[in-house]
């Protein structure tokens, strides 16, 4: 009956494990906010890469954008008694309730990317103003700082949508001569991006000079609807991220620029975080990773 036991719990603890090696050591749960999103599946094979060079564990799940799943998932984890905890939160503030139920149950967190309302006990991520600033910025220089502009969001409540939107913003009131149309969701989708925009195209016509939009996958489905429409030659698109989608776009024309945001990097220093915490070892409360601005004349910097 033991043995029934013993082999039933491995079972459970290797559900969901990603490229999870046999060798005993520390073991790491992590919870991603939708693996449908190429962003998101960079910093997953990031992590798991990482893992692997460091002989660490992983159970991988998908959180599907859903704050209440990744609270399931991280009560899960901590009845597994993992060493630690990664989370790329879904919400800032309905995801908190899985940081501070990991933090009660005295397993160290770190989250990846995203914030939430209560505090890890490390994040590893970039600041999501930036990006906003600097795709802002390249749209106000390309239109010498007058016209029409739209702003597509993200998954409305997550920490990236409040503060791109944020950070957007800022550069809008520095620029009077640029006039915010509309900003809206399309919840980081390419599909929903391109109905969106068709939408768009019908309400502001010709008045639309720019769109920012505050992924890739959202500025792709942009650049899909203004092609179907013959509208792209006269409208400025800059995206977030600079997946592989939009640096090849950026590279032939289609997309304006993007803004690259280091999702190995992150995912990597997740993982690297999680472990010192695991040691006991010294770690940063909070490590920054610099955005950067990819147009066509530094594009093939960023391709592999």
């Amino acid at each position: 009956m033991r043995k029934l036991c013993v082999l039933a719990l491995a079972v459970l603890c290797g559900c969901g494990r990603s490229g999870a090696p046999e060798a005993q050591g520390p073991v790491i749960g992590v919870s991603l906010l939708n693996l449908s999103n190429e962003f998101v599946v960079t910093l997953r094979d990031a992590m798991d890469a990482r893992a692997k060079e460091l002989g660490v564990r992983l159970i991988i799940n998908d959180g599907q954008r859903s704050p209440e799943r990744q609270v399931q998932q991280v009560e899960t984890f901590i009845a597994q008694k993992v060493d630690a905890i990664i989370l790329n939160p879904c919400e800032v503030e309905a995801s908190s309730s899985a940081v501070q139920k990991a933090l009660d149950a005295g397993i160290p967190i770190v989250n990846v990317n995203s914030e939430t309302r209560a505090v890890p006990t490390a994040f590893v991520g970039s600041r999501d103003e930036e990006s906003a600033r600097l795709g802002m910025a390249y749209i106000a220089d390309r239109l010498k700082g007058e016209g029409g502009v739209l702003m597509m969001e993200g998954y409305m409540g997550q920490a990236a949508q409040l503060k791109r939107s944020a950070g957007a913003i800022e550069v809008l009131k520095k620029t009077p001569g640029l006039k915010l149309l509309a900003a809206q969701t399309a919840e980081w989708d390419r599909a929903k991006a391109v109905t969106l925009m068709e939408n768009w195209l019908q309400a502001y016509g010709t008045s639309i000079r720019a769109v920012f939009a505050q992924n890739d996958e959202m500025a792709m489905g942009v650049v899909l609807a203004l092609e179907r429409a013959g509208r792209k030659k006269d409208i400025i698109v800059v995206g977030v991220d600079a997946i592989a989608d939009a640096l090849q776009a950026v590279r032939d024309g289609r997309l304006d620029a993007t803004v690259f945001q280091d999702g190995k990097g992150q995912g990597r220093g997740a993982v690297d975080a999680a472990l010192k915490l695991v040691r006991k070892a010294p770690v940063e409360k909070e490590t920054f990773i610099p955005f950067q601005l990819v147009t066509k004349e530094n594009v093939a910097n960023f391709l592999k």
